[in-house]
């Protein structure tokens, strides 16, 4: 037995509650369970339960033997002094109060049915596999699993709208620099997102305005200052890119750093030459690019606002050192998706609630006709009969995997939820 069954059960009222009473035999009603709390503190605040007719108010706490209240230390700790109700799987020992009098407590333990506790064992103590649930997962309702997905999309934008809104008191509320430190690090990807993300918080925003009318000289400042500009090549490209930079430098008083910026195991188009030489492009072509964004509702829009051109040089170049085969470097679909996906849609959220104009719809609408992601954990729900047939459904797979299945927090999702109460 663990306590987050036994807070589930209390949560959700799975147990026997006709002719409930204490463990001193009062007469108890459940009036509202209270609201839980995730952090330090008892573990749900403003409960009502009604005993012998009495009401009450305040909080509740949670423990699998009442015996744990003493070994949790909380009758040393006055944030407990409200509990109204102690509920437990066992009353192993009566607990006391600081005054003497006993805590009402409400035992579960033969008042909840064997097949709950049976599925949740079965659950938690599952083989290590994936996940614990791949064996019974392809059982649960499809219209629980889709209404599941969609609200753990709207979860994770949320988790995605914390470091927009750090950005954003740091920047005073730029919108600008917000897109801009968003877009360096998603142009970045897993291998250099840090380290753009980094190099994002060097360079000013009102730099990226001031330059941008000559593309070549926000390839120099962007290149430049990631420390690509800095071997002995002596290609005259780059050697007019490393000019137009020390300019820059003495213009802006800039202090380039070197950066862990890398190559290694990255496709060409995906070296980080390229994606700098694009971002430049992007703000070459578009001023007041995040005003753009925010008001168009039309994902072909969006697509061709990034439909954008770099330097000539990089027709015929990944890098400074050697010359290929000449093609250009164009941002493809997909990578368009990716930036929309982590960038655009979570920044257009937020900027909805910001101006009071949310638009959850249009968010959905956007997201559910943009192409599911590609990765192991898509391809492993697949195979367990998840499947992910658009972006809001591969998203809401990642917070699904990582949130909550890596965690074992199964019990707080719908389908934990349906897997341990499905007693049929």
């Amino acid at each position: 037995m663990r306590e987050d069954l036994v807070s589930f059960l209390w949560k959700f009222q799975y147990f026997d509650r006709i002719a409930l009473t204490t463990t001193t035999f009062n007469e108890l009603s459940i009036l509202s369970v209270g609201q839980e709390n995730l952090d330090a503190g008892p573990d749900f605040f403003n409960a009502q339960i009604s005993i012998d007719g009495q009401k009450w108010a305040g909080n509740i706490e949670i423990h699998v033997n009442a015996s744990d209240w003493y070994v949790h230390g909380h009758e040393q700790d006055p944030n407990y002094e409200n509990v109204v109700l102690h509920v437990v799987w066992e009353n192993d020992v009566p607990i006391y109060r600081n005054d003497n009098t006993l805590m009402t407590t409400l035992e579960l333990k033969n008042k909840v049915n064997p097949l709950v506790v049976a599925n949740y064992q079965k659950l938690i103590n599952a083989p290590k596999k994936w996940i614990l649930c791949e064996s019974s997962i392809h059982k649960v309702d499809s219209f629980i699993v889709s209404n599941w997905l969609e609200r753990l999309y709207f979860e994770r934008l949320e988790q995605k709208s914390v470091l927009i809104s750090k950005l954003l008191t740091q920047s005073n509320n730029d919108w600008e620099t917000v897109l801009f430190k968003l877009l360096l690090k998603n142009f970045g990807l897993k291998v250099n997102g840090d380290a753009f993300f980094a190099l994002s918080n060097r360079i000013q925003f009102s730099i990226i305005r001031k330059e941008q009318d000559k593309l070549y000289r926000l390839e120099a400042l962007l290149l430049g200052m990631a420390g690509l500009l800095e071997n002995t090549n002596h290609h005259p490209h780059m050697a007019f890119l490393k000019k137009e930079f020390n300019y820059l430098k003495s213009k802006h008083k800039l202090v380039p750093r070197s950066s862990a910026i890398k190559f290694f195991r990255l496709r060409p188009h995906n070296f980080p030459t390229i994606r700098l030489a694009q971002l430049a492009g992007l703000y070459h072509t578009h001023i007041a690019l995040f005003s753009k964004l925010m008001s168009i509702d039309n994902l072909t829009e969006m697509y061709h606002l990034f439909h954008i051109e770099v330097d000539k040089f990089w027709d015929t170049h990944y890098t400074f050192d050697s010359t290929s085969k000449p093609r250009k470097k164009r941002l493809s679909k997909s990578f368009k998706d990716l930036l929309l996906i982590n960038t655009i849609i979570p920044l257009k959220f937020m900027y909805q609630h910001h101006v009071g104009r949310p638009n959850n719809e249009l968010i959905v609408h956007f997201m559910n006709e943009i192409a599911s992601e590609k990765n192991s954990i898509i391809t492993q729900f697949s195979k367990l009969t998840i499947s992910s047939n658009s972006a809001t459904e591969s998203q809401a797979l990642l917070q699904l995997k990582t949130t909550y299945c890596n965690e074992h927090r199964c019990l707080r999702g719908a389908i934990g939820k349906n897997l341990l109460t499905n007693v049929n």
